[in-house]
């Protein structure tokens, strides 16, 4: 018998037509998505003109980033216990009134603390979103859902990067900032449309605040699906911040591409992921979620590889559309294994946390990416951040197969012990 076909690009798509709920979210997750990547272009440059200084850069960065952190460390369960689309929504708005602020600003200071004000709302944000997705549509759906919100969110990542640099250049950054507001204004109107009952299966008691962050924890540390997340993607973020941070040196000093060379390199990686992330539910439903996940870690470790032995940036760049595609694929892999590793009272909670722990890689990845670039250069910090992908890819499909074996013993007792239960006792 051949394995069923799966779903087209169209076929896809058309869950935004059967869904209304999910296209709302869809559709405020773009406005949002290209809301935050614009702001960054205007904000950097803000920074940088005012200061001339890389460290408030970083300061900055730092600040849109470290929210993330303290939010699943420290407040992850009110993503539970508090309704998740008021949270979305509350969030929307914080962003909208720091941007509408943003343009009377006197100092780089002022900026970065209102950089972390928006950096608190996008932490609360983003793992409400995914968190609440499961609520949305059928678990057979679950994969596609998650395929168009992350092509989405890769989109807005180019498109809203362009338009940010080219709305600055033309109007000013006050112009990006007032756009941006009215951006995150639109993604809350279409929140508003979205019936809290459908985003939260129901109210979660506390057990008291420090009880219920601690029983996020031991879910994550208990549950063999949740453990492949987080073992092997922070393996493969090490990976990812290392090429980050040395991809300028790659394009401009070793292949001595200047800055189209940066560009294209840049735009490679923006196709990968938004093809990696739209074919992930196909190729989910013929391999397998953990055949898939370690595919497309591997797929990560040969494109970066690859791009570190190129002859050219050209090279390079097909190298790194591959490297994207398994990165995006993965990405949608990591949502699945987490919203079908938690229940919906954890799963807000594990979800902030997933994000937490990989602020704190992606940060030492950076930090130890950029010494080794200076150090030996960004072809060796290509190759090892190769590496990393790859034994990323061992570590998650092993996981993987060994999660998803257990999880289907534990349904198959299950059902055995149903079976019995229902049938009829034996006549005397």
């Amino acid at each position: 018998m051949g394995s069923r076909r799966p779903p087209g690009i169209l076929s896809r798509l058309s869950l935004l037509g059967r869904e209304p709920t999910f296209r709302r979210l869809f559709l405020a997750t773009i406005g949002s998505g290209a809301g935050t990547w614009l702001a960054l272009v205007a904000l950097e440059v803000d920074v940088y003109e005012r200061t001339g200084s890389s460290a408030w850069i970083a300061a900055l960065l730092i600040a849109d980033l470290l929210p993330m952190f303290v939010i699943g460390l420290l407040v992850g369960p009110l993503l539970d216990r508090l309704s998740r689309r008021s949270l979305m929504i509350g969030a929307d708005l914080v962003r909208v009134g720091a941007f509408a602020v943003l343009p009377f600003t006197t100092n780089a200071t002022q900026i970065v603390a209102l950089a972390a004000v928006v950096g608190i709302a996008t932490g609360f944000f983003r793992p409400a979103v995914y968190a609440g997705l499961p609520n949305l549509v059928e678990d057979a759906e679950l994969p596609i859902a998650n395929s168009l919100l992350q092509a989405a969110d890769n989109l807005t990542w180019a498109l809203g990067s362009i338009a940010g640099g080219a709305l600055t250049a033309a109007a000013g950054v006050n112009a990006a900032y007032w756009f941006n507001a009215v951006t995150f204004l639109l993604s809350a109107a279409l929140l508003v449309g979205i019936p809290q009952r459908l985003l939260q299966a129901a109210a979660v008691a506390s057990q008291g605040h420090w009880q219920d962050v601690k029983a996020g924890f031991s879910h994550a540390l208990r549950s063999p699906v949740i453990r492949t997340v987080l073992v092997a993607w922070n393996v493969a973020v090490v990976s990812n911040a290392a090429v980050n941070v040395s991809e300028p040196s790659l394009a401009l000093r070793t292949f001595s591409a200047g800055r189209f060379g940066l560009g294209l390199m840049m735009g490679a990686a923006g196709l990968g992921l938004t093809v990696g992330a739209l074919v992930a539910t196909g190729w989910i439903e013929q391999r397998g979620l953990p055949n898939v996940y370690g595919v497309s870690l591997a797929l990560m470790g040969l494109g970066v590889g690859g791009a570190a032995a190129s002859p050219d940036v050209w090279v390079a760049a097909l190298c790194v559309v591959v490297a994207g595609g398994g990165n995006g694929a993965a990405i949608v892999c990591n949502a699945l294994l987490v919203q079908r590793g938690a229940p919906d009272e954890l799963r807000g909670r594990v979800f902030a946390m997933f994000m937490s722990t990989n602020v704190v890689v992606v940060t030492a990845g950076m930090v130890l990416g950029g010494w080794l670039t200076d150090v030996v250069g960004a072809r060796w910090v290509w190759a090892g951040a190769g590496a990393f992908a790859g034994a990323a890819a061992i570590v998650g499909f092993g996981f993987a197969r060994r999660a998803f074996a257990a999880r289907a013993g534990l349904e198959q007792e299950a059902l055995v012990v149903s079976a019995h239960a229902a049938r009829p006792a034996a006549r005397s």
